[in-house]
């Protein structure tokens, strides 16, 4: 499938110019970070919360406790979807109605299932860690038989999904382009600070590869 078909749960309507369905561009969305906002029904009212997450395949992994009420809701209604957005610049218009952001943002809806089977749910773990910090987990303890069995671990398959991209300049009207009033764009991105050792680590510990590497990439 190279693309996702329009459907009234994923099709943007507002701003179709900018809508993609593209399996492979929606992919590379998700894939660039690791935190979503999660909706769902609780006693009969909306909640939205941000969680992290990964992608492994044509699913999109989450975990939390045995009693997290959003895992719960989620497995209780069988189906799901999460937002990813990326803020990549500030549009600073002539008018102040102009003004706007360059964006990437995925919606993604599905089923839910839960994990059960322990290598699965192992290997997704080890994914999950290694997605925020690539090498991560080679760097740290496994979980134990308690820590396992007390992670609740679901999948939600990603049955359709959409993007919506705004990646473009100042779109002023014309009769202000000649105004008195700046305009243009100011990127923005997420980078990493100098590691800090936890105040309890032996003294002779440095700080492993994995770590400094993703600093570098970061920068």
């Amino acid at each position: 499938m190279e693309n996702y078909s329009k459907s009234a749960l994923n099709h943007v309507k507002r701003g179709p110019k900018r809508a993609s369905y593209d399996v492979k561009e929606i992919q590379r969305i998700l894939d660039a970070t690791f935190m979503c906002t999660v909706g769902y029904v609780w006693e009969g009212k909306a909640i939205v919360i941000p969680t992290a997450y990964v992608r492994i395949e044509n699913e999109i992994f989450l975990h939390g406790s045995l009693k997290n009420r959003m895992m719960l809701a989620l497995l209780e209604a069988g189906k799901g979807s999460i937002s990813v957005t990326h803020l990549d610049g500030l549009v600073l218009a002539r008018s102040a109605f102009h003004h706007s952001v360059n964006y990437r943002s995925v919606n993604v809806f599905g089923q839910v299932r839960l994990v059960t089977d322990p290598d699965e749910k192992m290997n997704a773990l080890k994914v999950f860690t290694n997605h925020i910090v690539p090498g991560r987990w080679e760097d740290v303890r496994p979980p134990n038989k308690k820590e396992f069995e007390s992670t609740l671990l679901i999948a939600m398959q990603m049955d359709t999904a959409s993007a919506k991209i705004r990646s473009e300049g100042v779109n002023d009207e014309k009769s202000d382009h000649d105004g008195p009033f700046w305009a243009g764009i100011v990127p923005l991105r997420t980078v990493a600070g100098t590691p800090q050792s936890d105040s309890l680590l032996n003294d002779r510990m440095q700080i492993p590869t994995s770590v400094l590497d993703y600093v570098s990439t970061m920068q």
